[in-house]
């Protein structure tokens, strides 16, 4: 549970450094953008990297595990983002490009025999 919680908070600092600016990206210049996401990145990893290394790993995950929690996180979060942040809304394409992902977590973790 360590990690998911983690990977969340990480997920939250992420998609604000890369997408946040966007409501303003003709206002700002682009190396400030850089420096200030820069500046966000870093706590994202003071999550990231715990979630992964500290506390994954140890609870039993494999690598590839891992990363497909984090992409699902990822594309949840980025989901809430894009929806109330930037307004854009939801689509029944986008759900359907999720299900598929889910199918693929769903696979992810099937027992290996």
């Amino acid at each position: 549970m360590r990690t998911i919680v983690a990977l969340l908070i990480s997920n939250c600092f992420m998609t604000y450094a890369w997408y946040g600016h966007l409501k303003k990206a003709g206002e700002i210049p682009i190396f400030k953008l850089v420096l200030i996401s820069w500046a966000i990145a870093f706590f994202e990893y003071l999550f990231m990297v715990p979630a992964n290394n500290k506390f994954g790993f140890q609870e039993g995950y494999s690598a590839f595990q891992l990363k497909t929690i984090q992409e699902v996180i990822s594309l949840v979060v980025f989901c809430g983002f894009a929806i109330f942040f930037l307004k854009e809304p939801f689509r029944w394409n986008y759900a359907v490009a999720f299900a598929l992902i889910i199918g693929a977590v769903y696979f992810m973790f099937y027992p290996a025999r």
